[in-house]
């Protein structure tokens, strides 16, 4: 396993592999893995001759400083978990600096409306980040296929549009979520819940799966509802949103149509703002 801190040693490094032809796979993360990063690293090395996993915690996507301060930053003991899925596996884990050259603000981009919505409206800002360091990324690896987790199911569609947009070769494949036994979705930001707080998170998902019940049968306005009514009881939590959009364009939707919808939701427990969302029909 081989660990660059610089751009150009790992493009370097790389261009053997491009000039054979050779698949390159890649995964970016802002690390403190967990199984759920794990599990796209495995479909990569399986998929791809060779796999590069990127991990920056990238200060232009947070609109939140202390959020920022406080993501967990654990390299060393990512290493260590990368190494069990393969030795093979490429890190990349440059410093702000590398990535920004001194100049640590985000590009402005346009994804068609969908950084409008939910996490956008919520996190001024945030998809500039992303799109800014994701863009970056994809330049220094130029991967064929890249992995994201559908957590951020959000991102994955913003990010497939930018690819769209920018017309990059790459193939962007969307990954299930990966929830721990009590069904709470697997989150770098798990960390800074205390286990007792992580046994409360367990509802979130609790909810969303009534919510998947309930949107046969009931109007989206009444299923929401139902949501916010429930979290209304468990004053543990401080819900940002929920929302219920369909896939596509992932505009709030008040009527169904003959789409895939899905049911978003970002609640904070403890401080910790929590993020997940199910697939509704």
């Amino acid at each position: 396993m081989l660990i660059f801190n610089k751009k150009a040693d790992l493009t370097t490094f790389l261009s053997d592999y491009k000039n054979k032809r050779s698949t390159i796979g890649f995964v970016p993360t802002m690390g403190a893995l967990h199984k759920g990063h794990l599990s796209l690293l495995e479909k990569s090395v399986n998929e791809n001759d060779i796999t590069v996993i990127s991990i920056f915690v990238n200060p232009t996507q947070f609109n939140n400083p202390e959020d920022l301060e406080k993501y967990p930053r654990t390299l060393e003991a990512d290493a260590e978990k990368v190494k069990t899925v393969s030795d093979k596996i490429l890190i990349f884990a440059p410093s702000v600096d590398e990535m920004y050259e001194g100049n640590t603000v985000s590009g402005h981009f346009s994804f068609d409306g969908l950084e409008n919505q939910m996490e956008g409206a919520h996190r001024p800002g945030h998809f500039d980040g992303v799109g800014t360091i994701v863009k970056k990324l994809f330049e220094i690896v130029t991967p064929d296929n890249a992995y994201f987790g559908e957590k951020d199911f959000q991102q994955l569609q913003i990010v497939k549009k930018m690819v769209e947009k920018e017309a990059m070769p790459i193939n962007i494949i969307g990954c299930p979520i990966s929830r721990e036994p009590n069904g709470l979705a697997m989150s770098s930001r798990n960390q800074r819940l205390s286990d007792e707080d992580k046994e409360k998170a367990a509802f979130i998902y609790k909810i969303l799966q009534e919510a998947k019940q309930l949107f046969g049968n009931k109007s989206i306005a009444d299923v929401k509802k139902h949501i916010y009514d429930a979290f209304e009881a468990r004053p543990e939590f401080k819900m940002d949103y929920f929302e219920i959009t369909a896939e596509d364009d992932l505009i709030p939707a008040n009527i169904k149509e003959n789409k895939a919808y899905r049911g978003f939701i970002a609640v904070f427990l403890s401080n910790v703002r929590l993020i997940d969302n199910i697939s509704l029909n």
